[in-house]
């Protein structure tokens, strides 16, 4: 391996690992909690991202529907209700070409949502004109909202309840690490439902 070669790995694990160790663990912890509120209560989750981030909603959407029951003996008694707004690809295309792309996932919100659901938006910027739309949207339906953020959180920072954000410019390490976020989010489910058990 060529030392330019080692030097691009070293370089990129050494940022994220440093960009792991700056998350602000309160900020984790009361986002976690949050959504196990909304388990508890038996609201519905929704995700919503775009690009990279629609594939991490998707990923998510299996954990929570799927991953979170572990091996829980109560399983079929506690459920979390989750919906990924990113993957009816006929519905987006029928919102996009008719409406405007800005309305894909607040449209479909409108359909779904009933007040004291959860929507979780997962975004690098922060700034996606349909992402600042299903926040908007949210609000008027008295959803909840948790946005996973990178940079400075863009405009979407402003307009949420909850927010965790990766203070990075790369969008590599920025979705690298709301993965990393739905997979402690899940174990830290996992543990609240070994509780009822």
């Amino acid at each position: 391996m060529k030392k330019k070669e080692r030097n691009l790995i070293n370089d990129y694990f050494e940022t994220l690992c440093t960009l792991l160790s700056e998350l602000d663990r309160e900020e984790l912890v009361s986002s976690f909690k949050v959504v196990e509120n909304k388990l508890k209560q038996r609201k519905t989750i929704f995700l919503a991202g775009n690009g990279g981030s629609a594939a991490t909603a998707s990923h998510a959407l299996v954990d929570l529907n799927k991953t979170i029951l572990g091996h829980s003996k109560n399983y079929r008694n506690i459920r979390l209700r989750a919906i990924s707004l990113t993957d009816n690809m006929p519905t987006l295309t029928a919102i996009g070409n008719d409406l405007s792309y800005k309305d894909v996932f607040s449209e479909s919100l409108k359909n779904l949502a009933n007040p004291g659901d959860l929507l979780i938006v997962i975004t690098g910027s922060g700034n996606s004109p349909n992402i600042i739309s299903v926040i908007k949207t949210a609000r008027d339906l008295q959803v909840e909202t948790l946005g996973l953020l990178g940079f400075n959180g863009g405009k979407a920072l402003k307009i949420l309840n909850h927010k965790v954000i990766v203070r990075s410019e790369s969008y590599g390490h920025i979705e690298d690490i709301h993965m990393i976020y739905i997979h402690l989010l899940t174990e830290y489910l996992k543990t609240a439902l070994i509780k009822h058990d």
